[in-house]
């Protein structure tokens, strides 16, 4: 025999079968998503903050040092072209290329064709953003072992595939929502 299911707003069918079970997704726990939200609301100002004295400390803006950051982790010696920076950072190419522009007439990137196809730009850091970074890694070292003291190998993999997690749920109904309101 089969459970019977009912029509649950906004979440399609749902077995009765269920609600003898214990609770194990948040759908019931507004109260802990609303706070769960806030505080990665909070996280992201502190994350930005942050993200101002590191560009700071080597005068250049924020959004610059996210650039600089994404080329940094994407970068396998062949350098990282625009659109994938873009994606990294869920910003325009355009604003991409703009500012790869201005960090490459202050001596921080180079940006260079594709070998492959012309049409594509290659950035990668240069020698001088790579000591800036040299000269800052042990605070940023300890920043982070401060930040992260709590967590084990274990325990931060396992919590940052929950964010990722999070994040693609988020993504798709980010485009849910768009699609609802017409706005994509």
């Amino acid at each position: 025999m089969t459970p019977a299911r009912k029509m649950v707003p906004g979440r399609g069918f749902a077995s009765s079968a269920k609600k003898d079970l214990p609770q194990k997704h948040a759908a019931g726990n507004h109260d802990l998503i609303k706070r769960f939200t806030w505080e990665i609301a909070s996280i992201s100002v502190y994350l930005e903050d942050l993200r101002q004295f590191w560009a700071k400390a080597i005068g250049i803006s924020g959004p610059q040092w996210m650039i600089l950051m994404a080329i940094s982790d994407l970068d396998q010696d062949d350098g990282v072209p625009v659109n994938a920076v873009s994606k990294q950072l869920h910003v325009d190419p355009s604003f991409v290329t703009t500012q790869s522009k201005l960090l490459e007439k202050k001596g921080l990137l180079r940006r260079k064709p594709s070998p492959i196809d012309a049409r594509v730009v290659q950035m990668s850091l240069t020698d001088k953003t790579r000591n800036h970074l040299a000269n800052l890694s042990a605070q940023l070292d300890a920043m982070n072992e401060f930040v992260f003291e709590e967590f084990g190998k274990d325990e931060l993999t396992e919590f940052t595939k929950k964010l990722v997690a999070v994040k693609n749920r988020l993504e798709k109904a980010r485009l849910k929502i768009a699609l609802d309101f017409g706005l994509a």
